[in-house]
């Protein structure tokens, strides 16, 4: 079957442009390094140029711009919007439009990179074959009362090519002449757009692919700590797009997230503000019915006849938990309420609220141990129901 992309009109430009580049990457490249050798200046020089490129991506245009997940100084919007342009990914304006549209419609028709189209559609085909009306930037009039987005949007190209192609150019030339001019434009340039463009595309495309979904399986999005290794942390694309807001993907703290560790040491040097949070217990709550609705599902699937103590077990296990995370986020809306007054509220009675919430969370820590443990019950008996069921 014919791709859904390849039956829609082309976008010549943007076709020849990545069509061009890979070429490039894949021949000129390699003929470069045969020809000169490696030079550290050129590894150096491509591995810095696609960290300012591709962090002005997942920090600029994705968390700041498209989600307003966190506040930032100029310097640091200026800078995603200069090194962002470098990356030939559309303007910032442009590009949030399109990922909010996505987010809007995740898995739909005017989701620009539907999944559901197919993983060349998602990956690059919406890019090179027209699929719908250009954007009217409906979605983005916050960003366009943003003279610095403006800015960039109306010099976008400009920008680009500066700061694409001319920059690594003129640094290799300073560093070693024509040779390394020609290596700074092949590696730095060219080379590192490759490399960030398939970053990019492969959130669009395998994120939605493979992977978990232990948040909701409502939308395509896809949970991958390898794909988070390759993407600066953008790899946990299930808690995204149930979390979008939150200004970190890998929200637990073993996650590989440098995008998020970015944006927290730019809070602390005062160059970011207002990080939003979403509240521990959502999260939780989250992660619990789904893993309840993934068991149902299970038990649907195979039509099993579950027996009573299982279903006790199931149902007991369930009831503790979501009881104790009630609870817990009861005494901690106390609490907090409490702090906000602290001038009515005396010290002692704050203190004593403190540990009702210290006591509120042990006994969940207790209840999502016993869960754990219920789980791993049922999942055990389930697989020796299936299999004998499958026996019989």
């Amino acid at each position: 079957m014919t791709p859904r992309s390849l039956t829609k009109p082309i976008r010549l430009t943007n076709s020849i442009f990545l069509t061009s580049t890979a070429v490039l990457t894949l021949t000129a490249v390699p003929a470069y390094l045969w020809n000169f050798g490696i030079d550290w200046f050129q590894v150096a020089l491509f591995i810095s140029l696609f960290i300012a490129t591709g962090l002005s991506i997942t920090l600029g245009y994705h968390r700041l711009f498209s989600h307003l997940s966190f506040k930032a100084k100029w310097p640091v919007r200026l800078s995603t919007l200069v090194f962002g342009a470098a990356t030939f990914e559309n303007s910032a304006l442009s590009w949030c439009g399109d990922h909010r549209n996505h987010h809007k419609h995740v898995d739909h028709d005017k989701d620009p990179y539907n999944i559901s189209n197919g993983f060349f559609h998602a990956h690059m085909g919406w890019i090179m074959f027209k699929h719908q009306p250009e954007p009217d930037f409906e979605n983005v009039k916050d960003l366009a009362q943003d003279p610095l987005v403006m800015w960039q949007h109306r010099n976008y190209l400009l920008i680009a090519i500066l700061t694409g192609f001319l920059l690594p150019t003129v640094l290799g030339f300073l560093w070693n002449g024509w040779a390394g001019a020609l290596g700074g434009f092949l590696i730095g340039g060219v080379a590192r757009v490759v490399a960030v463009h398939h970053m990019t595309f492969c959130i669009n495309s395998f994120c939605h692919f493979i992977g978990s979904q232990p948040y909701s399986t409502n939308h395509s999005a896809r949970d991958s700590a390898i794909m988070a290794l390759f993407t600066f942390g953008e790899g946990y694309h299930n808690f995204h797009h149930e979390f979008q807001s939150d200004y970190r993907n890998g929200v637990k703290a073993w996650q590989f997230d440098p995008t998020k560790w970015t944006i927290w040491c730019l809070n602390k040097i005062g160059l970011a503000s207002d990080l939003r949070r979403v509240p521990e217990e959502r999260i939780l709550r989250a992660q619990i019915n789904e893993h309840q609705r993934a068991i149902a599902k299970r038990i649907d699937l195979h039509s099993l006849e579950l027996p009573e103590s299982l279903q006790q077990l199931w149902h007991s296990a369930h009831h503790r938990v979501q009881a104790a995370l009630s609870h817990w986020e009861d005494q901690k809306k106390l609490y907090t309420q409490a702090a906000k007054k602290q001038v009515t509220e005396s010290g002692k009675r704050l203190e004593e609220m403190g540990h009702r919430v210290s006591e509120a969370t042990q006994q969940l820590r207790t209840a999502l141990d016993e869960w754990k443990q219920a789980q791993r019950e049922i999942h055990s008996q389930l697989s020796a129901l299936v299999n004998a069921t499958a026996s019989a």
